[in-house]
């Protein structure tokens, strides 16, 4: 069984951990992308520079765009590192799993996702700037939503050819059931309050919203 862990351990440690192995090259790439998480997450994209971004990285301005040739594909890569950690974890179950325990896995995960410091400092972070820089909500949303929702659609749509779920539209089904299991937590979590859900509640909720999604689209047990 996952827990959900409201404050999981963040991207620059779980990053860290990788570096030791990685040649000197890709330490510098991780580095700057750890780097560029905080800074983006601090100050902003419009008030993080990649000179910024390599000061506190400990590299020089020349290897952050040597890695990255923009401060848009810097934002996006670390983006994209986030996501990639979470459909791994998402879509690494064993094969012999039952559909409603994958789908609850990749709820559990999606959710741990959304609920992470990262997570939720960057989603802050493009809504505060959507007015004024619309183009930093696109750059994550190419390199989030997008991705994890292809990700789904597919999954369900092998569910679909194997005759388990009735399902005309999987990509509408996709967003149904990012949607659905979002819930409370996500609210609580986004507002700030005193009160939040335990991680027992919020896999409850998410179990039960599964078996909602499950019977709404003709879930068949052989």
């Amino acid at each position: 069984m996952h827990n959900i862990n409201c404050q999981p351990m963040t991207l620059g440690v779980l990053l860290t951990q990788k570096i030791r192995t990685r040649s000197k090259s890709e330490e510098k790439r991780e580095s700057i992308l750890i780097a560029a998480v905080n800074c983006f997450c601090e100050k902003g994209f419009a008030n993080t520079s990649m000179d910024y971004i390599a000061k506190q990285a400990g590299v020089s301005k020349q290897t952050v765009y040597s890695h990255f040739g923009s401060k848009d594909d810097l934002f996006m890569a670390s983006v994209s590192k986030k996501c990639q950690e979470f459909r791994q974890a998402a879509f690494d179950t064993d094969k012999d799993i039952d559909v409603s325990g994958a789908l609850v896995n990749f709820a559990v995960e999606f959710i741990r996702l959304l609920l992470s410091d990262e997570g939720m400092s960057v989603h802050r972070l493009c809504v505060s700037e959507s007015q004024a820089n619309p183009k930093v909500s696109q750059l994550f949303y190419q390199a989030g939503p997008e991705p994890v929702i292809k990700g789904l659609s597919e999954l369900l749509q092998g569910y679909k050819q194997q005759n388990l779920l009735d399902i005309e539209d999987t990509h509408l089904a996709s967003l149904q059931f990012l949607s659905l299991v979002k819930g409370e937590a996500v609210m609580r979590r986004e507002y700030n309050t005193q009160w939040q859900p335990t991680q027992q509640q919020t896999r409850d909720y998410i179990e039960a919203s599964v078996a909602l999604f499950l019977s709404g689209y003709g879930f068949k047990t052989s």
